[in-house]
């Protein structure tokens, strides 16, 4: 047997999995620790590994690529993204709203999605897609949070702009972000290199962080700043 050790996401570097293997490629056991023991090693274990230095970084297959290379363009993405969630989080939080936990959440299935794409099909095993592959149900359960908040909201009439108060503002920069997220996920998708759901899964979510951007500026009493054609022409 052999036995493969990585890290699923660069910027999470105590995320780590075992893998053994069999000969033939196929899956024996998983083993999945979030960091060594500073015992067994004597000292705490560091953050920098310096393997990056020159321009590269490894995929969850073993495989180093240039760190601008579409994979890790899309990795620090949904880095930014579950960091601006983070954020919205907060501000969500200091006004009490009861959807908090889903965006926590949301944040655990943004790192299965970051798992995809750091597992490119074209240098994966079958051992590596099984821990990686992603859960189809996480977008229902987006589409099921998102009708219940409609149910909630009054109808949309107008264009409206990033408003709201702090927690709605907070929102649609994390769907502006997620937007981004999700054109740098498609040529992954169209080049075979990861599957297509966690693209849908990104693509429902926009929907969700506009909705849930709604509702919190309904629940804080805020208006939404409705768009205008603005006009410079000279008044008469």
């Amino acid at each position: 047997m052999a036995v493969h050790m990585s890290r699923v996401l660069s910027n999470f570097p105590r995320n780590i999995y075992i893998l053994t293997t069999k000969g033939d490629g196929s899956l024996a056991s998983v083993t999945s620790k979030t960091s060594f023991s500073s015992e067994k090693r004597g000292k705490i274990p560091k953050i920098y590994t310096k393997t990056g230095d020159k321009g590269t970084s490894g995929t969850f297959t073993g495989e180093r690529r240039s760190k601008d290379d579409d994979v890790f363009e899309a990795l620090g993405c949904i880095d930014e993204l579950s960091s601006a969630l983070g954020l919205a989080r907060e501000y969500c939080a200091e006004n009490k709203h009861g959807f908090i936990d889903k965006l926590e959440q949301i944040q655990c299935v943004l790192q299965d999605v970051g798992s995809n794409v750091a597992t490119p099909k074209t240098s994966a095993r079958e051992a590596h897609l099984k821990i990686t592959e992603f859960d189809p149900s996480n977008v229902n359960h987006l589409e099921t949070w998102i009708d219940q908040f409609t149910n909630e909201l009054p109808p949309l009439k107008n264009f409206i702009l990033p408003s709201g108060g702090k927690s709605s503002c907070a929102l649609h920069l994390a769907r502006a972000v997620c937007r981004r997220t999700e054109r740098r996920v498609v040529p992954l998708v169209r080049g075979g290199d990861m599957d297509p759901e966690p693209l849908k899964y990104l693509n429902r979510l926009s929907d969700f962080l506009f909705t849930s951007a709604r509702l919190a500026a309904l629940k804080e009493g805020h208006p939404e700043v409705i768009y205008r054609r603005i006009s410079y022409e000279a008044k008469s």
